[in-house]
């Protein structure tokens, strides 16, 4: 079985985060996003993994993940031209598939259960496909998939008007190889783009099995900035404590706090977990936490931050509390700001 990560996409809805680096980048607990995905299906023993590449600042995701090595797979990379919808993307990897069975899955979303049953499952059965539901307060911005009485997939559909069921599509999909003729005869959907659910229901129509299992643990579609707070808050909390750095002084720690090497702490910093700091970061009379993750090669002074991601290379002088913000790579901020903040990349704020 192989692998395919959906890296691409322009992510107007996260900017100005996404003006300097595709939104899968973006760091959750100090990982970028697309790396949850990659785990997840390294987890499910799959080791040859298609990463579809477009849109804003593509070369960083080359740059990041290289040849995959460092990761222990073997990463290679297919170009998008233009965000024309999951299913052409995925059509893009025929090649690539070579015939196999394979997992889809989309690089901004996050889900803590692990997929190798799953992977199992599909590996050994005859389905067409199989596809991951996960209960939804907001069916109408989702694929839904409405079911029989007796348990088998009714229709699937793409953010309709009135969704008869809130059973979300979430996107993690696996399949096989018959999925490359039915996106080859897709017709673009009203949003332009040729759409996966609809491939999913060609293949119910012409009698195909899709299985599928609903997740009831935490997954997320991390399209918005309180998704992405959210998913920060919720790794957090799953992350287990450590501390890599030599911490002398009378700082005050609580909760599940991660640190890593050469935090530097003065007496008057209270870590309030969860919160995880980066290497070489130093925090002076501030309040930290919870739910925060702060990235390397920062310094942050005289304030408080909460449910917030500080990512690398930052600076924050202020005599005020910072809260559900995101601060950009290399941004300073100093003296007084509102709030909540989002800044992009090399930004510099002085009020």
């Amino acid at each position: 079985m192989k692998g395919i990560i959906l890296h691409g996409g322009h992510g107007t809805r996260l900017r100005p985060l996404t003006y300097a680096r595709p939104k899968q980048l973006l760091p959750i607990a100090n990982v970028p996003m697309s790396q949850y995905g990659l785990e997840s299906i390294k987890e499910a023993g799959i080791n040859e993994i298609a990463i579809i590449i477009g849109g804003n600042n593509s070369q960083k995701v080359r740059e990041f993940y290289g040849d995959g090595s460092n990761f222990g797979v073997k990463i290679t990379y297919i170009e998008q031209d233009e965000p024309r919808g999951i299913a052409h993307a995925i059509g893009l990897c025929e090649k690539f598939v070579n015939n196999e069975k394979f997992l889809v899955f989309l690089g901004d979303n996050v889900i803590l259960r692990k997929l190798s049953d799953y992977a199992s499952e599909f590996e050994k059965s005859s389905d067409s496909a199989k596809i991951l539901l996960c209960e939804v307060s907001n069916p109408k911005q989702f694929g839904i998939a409405d079911i029989f009485e007796d348990g088998s997939i009714k229709k699937i559909m793409e953010k309709p008007k009135n969704p008869p069921t809130n059973l979300a599509v979430i996107g993690i999909y696996f399949l096989t190889s018959e999925i490359f003729e039915i996106i080859k005869n897709l017709e673009p959907s009203w949003r332009n783009e040729l759409e996966i659910t609809d491939a999913l229901q060609v293949l119910l129509e012409t009698k195909k099995r899709i299985s599928y299992n609903i997740i009831t643990k935490y997954w997320k579609d991390t399209g918005t900035i309180e998704d992405i707070i959210d998913a920060n808050k919720t790794i957090l909390n799953n992350l287990q404590k450590y501390c890599n750095s030599k911490i002398e002084n009378k700082s005050k720690i609580t909760g599940n706090v991660i640190i890593e090497k050469n935090v530097k702490l003065n007496d008057n910093v209270s870590l309030n977990g969860p919160v995880i700091i980066g290497e070489n970061t130093k925090i002076e009379n501030s309040t930290i936490g919870p739910n925060v993750s702060i990235g390397k090669n920062s310094k942050i002074k005289n304030c408080s931050i909460k449910n917030s991601i500080i990512m690398d290379n930052v600076l924050i002088e202020i005599n005020e509390q910072l809260e559900n913000s995101i601060i950009g790579h290399n941004s300073k901020i100093t003296k007084k700001t509102e709030k909540t903040l989002i800044l992009c990349e090399d930004s510099k704020l002085e009020l």
